[in-house]
């Protein structure tokens, strides 16, 4: 099969998912998006593979979903909004793909990692960060929601309302290690080493006991309801995304009109 936005490649055990849009830092466009469910179709039908690993080419491992609007369409407002809904619930389901895949998920992530991207990495099962990389959730900055709400799951509530209500984009490898967002940091330079080494001491137990093992783990999460609070926090998301204010209406515009750094000055001018 051939893709447009990434590269999918066997490696004995392995299949390594590659976002492949490197001039746009692997924003995650409606294109990569169904190319990345088509890999995963792959990866989860070949009796071959035992572990999927996702990383990026370039200088990122991904800034997030692309936010660049379709303008070949011709919408009223109210067909935007009902597309903007039906591309927000595209986009929580492939990011819980690799949540609930049922073979072992692996991220390898270096340069940035931000927004839906970090959602992704740490819906696989194991995630290793290269020095010098960065994380956040910026969402609030440009008035937007998350779309995957794990990190509560993840680092716990009061770490995760740092990262969510500051809208903090530069959080290092390091404080990610020690917040429990990923797993391990090494060298930039064996990151796919390492994550070949971790992927194939996966790849070398029973695979079974893998999937059930990871099943459990995920169940275990989950009895709490966490996947309806998930959902619910989609929910609320998609109201931010579809809620127009003052306040967003004037930033939209500067946005679009002067970029995003003229957009967030604005805001931050505010406070003064």
């Amino acid at each position: 099969m051939k893709f447009e936005t990434i590269i999918y490649e066997l490696e004995g055990p392995l299949a390594w998912i590659t976002l492949n849009r490197p001039h746009k830092l692997n924003a995650i466009s409606k294109t990569m998006l169904a190319e990345l469910n088509s890999a995963l179709d792959l990866a989860e039908e070949n009796e071959r593979v035992r572990v999927i690993l996702l990383r990026g080419e370039g200088r990122a491992f991904s800034a997030g979903f692309d936010l660049e609007p379709d303008a070949s369409l011709e919408q009223t407002r109210e067909q935007e909004l009902e597309a903007l809904k039906q591309e927000l619930y595209n986009d929580f389901d492939l990011i819980m793909r690799f949540w609930d895949s049922p073979k072992p998920t692996l991220a390898a992530v270096h340069g940035y990692c931000l927004g839906g991207a970090l959602e992704l990495a740490i819906a696989c099962d194991l995630t290793i960060a290269a020095t010098g990389c960065r994380f956040g959730e910026p969402e609030v900055k440009f008035g937007s929601g998350i779309v995957a709400m794990l990190l509560p799951y993840v680092c716990g509530p009061k770490r995760a309302k740092e990262m969510l209500l500051t809208g903090n984009d530069r959080i290092s490898p390091e404080q990610a290690e020690a917040w429990g967002l990923v797993n391990r940091v090494v060298d930039a330079g064996t990151l796919v080493d390492e994550a070949r080494k971790l992927a194939r001491s996966i790849a070398a137990n029973d695979q079974l006991a893998v999937r059930l093992t990871k099943q459990a783990v995920n169940r275990a999460c989950e009895m709490g309801k966490m996947r309806k609070a998930l959902k619910h926090a989609l929910e609320l998301n998609i109201v931010i995304e579809t809620t127009e204010t003052e306040e967003s209406r004037t930033f939209n515009e500067i946005l679009k009109s002067e970029g995003a750094k003229a957009a967030i000055a604005w805001r931050d001018r505010r406070l003064d």
